[in-house]
C-alpha cells in the first residue's frame, strides 16, 4: 500500500501539481524569480547578514540558512547519483528547470508566511503554512491548517529526524569504522544540547555550519571544474542532449530523464511542501517580499548550485560511463567519482559532506516539528518539553535501526502534506500578488527598501501586532509613504 501511494503520489500527482503550480505563479509573478534575482544577493552583504540584529531579532540571513540546512541534505550527493544513474545525464537539465520554477513557488509561500506570521515575548516569531491557512482562508479552513500541522509534525518532526540519523550514522561507520551505536547516543547528545535552546540557538548554529559545509563541498567541485576545464562544454552538451532524447548512446530517453530529474529537483528544493515557510517567518524584515525574494534564493542554492556540484563531479569523472548499467549508485557513485578525481581521501570527503549535510537537517526537522506542535497543542502543558526529549530519543534509536517503512511512510505523508499546502497557495494567489504589487509599487517609486504597512492589509487577516517595528523602521515607512504618495 504504502509503495502504491508513493508511486501515485510522486511519480504523477505531486509532479504535475507542482510543475502546474510552478509555471502558473512563475506567470502571475511576472517571473520574479528572475526581476529581483540581483536582490537576492544583497541579503550577503547587508548589515545585518551575520547575527541578529541590535534588537535581538533573527536576522533575515540566518532564516535563509536555516531554510538551506533544511533544503540541503543527503538527496544533494546521493538523490543526484540516483536520478543520473536511472534518468541520464538529461535529469539534470530537468532539475534545473524544476529548480528554477520552485524559485517562484518558495517566493509566494514564504513570502505569505511572512505576512501571517505571529510574533512570540522573546523576540522571536513564528508562522507557516499553518499560519496562513488559518488566518488567510478564514475559519472554515481551520480544519486543513490542523491536518497540515499533524502531517508535518509527523514527517519531519518524527519520521524524517530519525530516517537521517540512521543515514549519518551508517555513512559514519562505512567511512571511519565509528559504531553506530556510539555515533547515535553521540548525536542525541549534540541534538539535544541545541534544540533545548529553541530556534535561536538553532539559528545560531546553523549560521556557523551551513556556510562551512557549502562553501566546502562547492570548493571540492569547483577544483573538480578546474582539473577537467576541457570536458566541461561536451559534459554541458551531453547535458542538454540527453533532456531531449537526443543523445543516442544514453539509455532511458527523455522520459526517465525527465522525470528522474524533476522528481530529485522537488525532492531536494522542498519548493512548495510548505516546510521552508516554517523558518522564513522566523526573521524581522521590513517587507514580507524581502523574505520571500531571500527564500527563492535558497532554492537557487539548493538545486542549481549544490545538486549541480555532485552532477559534475560524477559527470566529469570515468566511474559513471552514460549508456552503461552502473555497478554502483547513490551515495557510493558520487565517492568513487570524487575519489577518481581527488584521490582516495575523496571518499572520506563524501563522508564529512553527508554527515553535515544531514546533521543541519535533523534539527532543522526539529524545528518544523516543534512548530507543528505549537499550532495543535499550543495549550497543553509541557508539550514542547516532551517533543524534544522524543526527538533525542528517536535520533538515538533511529541510527541503529533501519527504518525503511518509516522511511516509506514519511514520504506519503509528504505527498498529502505538500497537497494541503499547494492547495493553500492556489486559494490565496490573490493576496500573494497583493503583496508583491505592494513591494513592486515601493520599487518603482524608488524606495531603496520597501516597507510594509500592516494596517493596510488587516482585510486579509494580517496581524497587524505581529508587524510592530522598530523605531527606525517606522521613520523609514513615513518616509516611504510620503515617497510613494500613499
Amino acid at each position: 500500500m504504502l509503495e502504491f501511494l508513493n508511486d501515485l503520489l510522486w511519480s504523477k500527482v505531486l509532479i504535475a501539481a507542482l510543475i502546474g503550480l510552478g509555471l502558473w505563479l512563475t506567470i502571475g509573478t511576472r517571473f520574479v524569480q528572475f526581476r529581483y534575482f540581483g536582490r537576492m544577493f544583497a541579503i550577503l552583504s547587508a548589515n545585518q547578514a551575520f547575527g541578529r540584529d541590535k534588537h535581538g531579532h533573527l536576522s533575515s540571513f540566518q532564516a535563509l540558512i536555516l531554510s538551506v540546512a533544511g533544503r540541503v541534505g543527503g538527496g544533494n550527493i546521493a538523490g543526484v547519483a540516483v536520478a543520473i544513474t536511472i534518468g541520464g545525464p538529461g535529469a539534470v537539465f530537468w532539475m534545473w528547470v524544476v529548480g528554477l520554477l520552485g524559485m517562484a513557488t518558495s517566493y509566494v509561500e514564504c513570502t505569505l508566511a511572512q505576512a501571517y506570521k505571529q510574533a512570540n515575548p522573546d523576540g522571536t516569531f513564528t508562522g507557516g503554512p499553518a499560519h496562513y491557512i488559518a488566518r488567510g482562508l478564514g475559519r472554515k479552513w481551520q480544519w486543513l491548517a490542523f491536518v497540515y500541522a499533524a502531517l508535518l509534525l509527523v514527517t519531519f518532526g518524527f519520521g524524517f529526524s530519525a530516517v537521517q540519523s540512521y543515514s549519518v550514522a551508517t555513512s559514519m561507520q562505512d567511512a571511519f569504522g565509528i559504531p553506530v551505536e556510539a555515533f547515535g547516543a553521540a548525536l542525541a547528545v549534540v541534538i539535544g544540547a541545541i534544540i533545548f535552546g529553541g530556534v535561536k540557538r538553532i539559528a545560531q548554529v546553523s549560521e556557523v555550519m551551513v556556510p562551512v559545509m557549502a562553501v566546502g563541498y562547492i570548493l571540492l567541485a569547483l577544483a573538480v571544474l578546474g582539473m577537467n576545464i576541457t570536458q566541461l562544454p561536451g559534459v554541458l552538451m551531453l547535458i542538454v542532449k540527453s533532456a531531449f532524447g537526443l543523445e543516442q548512446a544514453v539509455g532511458g530517453g527523455i522520459g526517465a530523464a525527465m522525470l528522474m530529474g524533476v522528481k530529485r529537483g522537488l525532492f531536494s528544493n522542498e519548493a512548495g511542501l510548505g516546510s521552508a515557510p516554517n523558518v522564513a517567518a522566523v526573521a524581522y524584515v521590513q517587507h514580507p517580499a524581502s523574505q520571500g525574494i531571500v527564500q527563492a534564493f535558497s532554492v537557487f542554492i539548493d538545486t542549481i548550485i549544490i545538486c549541480s556540484c555532485t552532477a559534475f563531479i560524477i559527470l566529469l569523472g570515468t566511474v559513471y560511463q552514460p549508456g552503461m548499467s552502473a555497478e554502483i549508485g547513490g551515495v557510493a557513485l558520487t565517492q568513487a567519482s570524487l575519489a577518481g578525481h581527488v584521490g582516495e581521501w575523496g571518499r572520506m570527503a563524501v563522508s564529512v559532506a553527508l554527515l553535515l549535510f544531514g546533521f543541519t537537517t535533523i534539527i532543522y526537522n526539529s524545528y518544523l516539528g516543534e512548530n507543528s506542535l505549537k499550532v495543535l497543542a499550543e495549550k497543553i502543558p509541557g508539550a514542547v518539553i516532551g517533543y524534544r526529549v522524543l526527538v533525542i530519543v528517536l535520533c538515538g534509536w533511529g541510527a541503529t535501526t533501519d527504518l525503511g517503512t518509516v522511511f516509506a511512510f514519511a514520504d506519503v505523508t509528504m505527498g498529502f502534506l505538500a497537497l494541503c499546502n499547494l492547495l493553500a497557495l492556489a486559494l490565496l494567489f490573490k493576496p500573494a500578488i497583493r503583496l508583491m504589487k505592494d513591494f513592486d509599487r515601493q520599487i518603482a517609486a524608488g524606495v531603496a527598501e520597501p516597507v510594509f504597512d500592516a494596517g493596510k492589509f488587516t482585510d486579509m487577516g494580517v496581524d497587524p501586532a505581529a508587524w510592530t517595528l522598530e523605531e527606525e523602521d517606522a521613520a523609514a515607512l513615513k518616509a516611504a509613504q510620503a515617497k510613494a504618495g500613499a
